[in-house]
């Protein structure tokens, strides 16, 4: 089997669970937040949406510049819609998913770097990257997005089991 077509399921399963999630962002609450050091929801449901684009640019590139010198370092992406959200996040889903569907195994198992300001922060294989510093990462940034509708009184939506709102699956 290979490697892309043991992520890919994987993969479909945590973007249908992830959109499932972001699918119930409150609009009024874009810049709510449920710590001053924690982010706004908007920018929080801006990043898992932008998050999601890493998998093609890290196929397609052999490296991503947080801040590439003499240039403006990458701005976040703060959502001021829902649907903005699920825009971004499913124009970067259908991208991503066609980069993954069309990756060699040699392509996946080559170097992929992440830099700022032209310093190297990690290397690793593009497949390593894609599932953890994408995959993991958005599990991540999900999990924390449940937090803040549970704190909201919005409905959690059912992941890997029921939650408390949605009982059995």
């Amino acid at each position: 089997m290979k490697l892309n077509e043991m992520l890919l399921p994987e993969f479909d399963q945590e973007m249908v669970n992830t959109r499932k999630t972001l699918e119930r962002i409150p609009e009024d609450k874009f810049d709510w937040k449920p710590h001053e050091k924690s982010m706004p929801l908007g920018r929080l449901s801006g990043h898992l949406a932008e998050m999601l684009g890493w998998t093609a640019e890290t196929i397609r590139k052999d490296s991503l510049d947080l801040a590439p010198p003499g240039q403006p370092p990458m701005q976040p992406t703060v959502a001021k819609s829902r649907k903005q959200v699920l825009e971004l996040f499913d124009k970067n889903r259908a991208d991503a998913r066609a980069a993954l569907e069309n990756a060699s195994d040699d392509h996946l198992l080559k170097s992929w770097s992440l830099l700022k300001g032209g310093e190297t922060l990690m290397t690793m294989p593009r497949i390593t990257v894609i599932r953890s510093f994408v995959i993991n990462h958005m599990i991540h940034h999900r999990a924390q997005l449940g937090v803040y509708l549970r704190l909201n009184n919005i409905p959690v939506p059912s992941i890997y089991g029921p939650s408390a709102d949605e009982g059995q699956m």
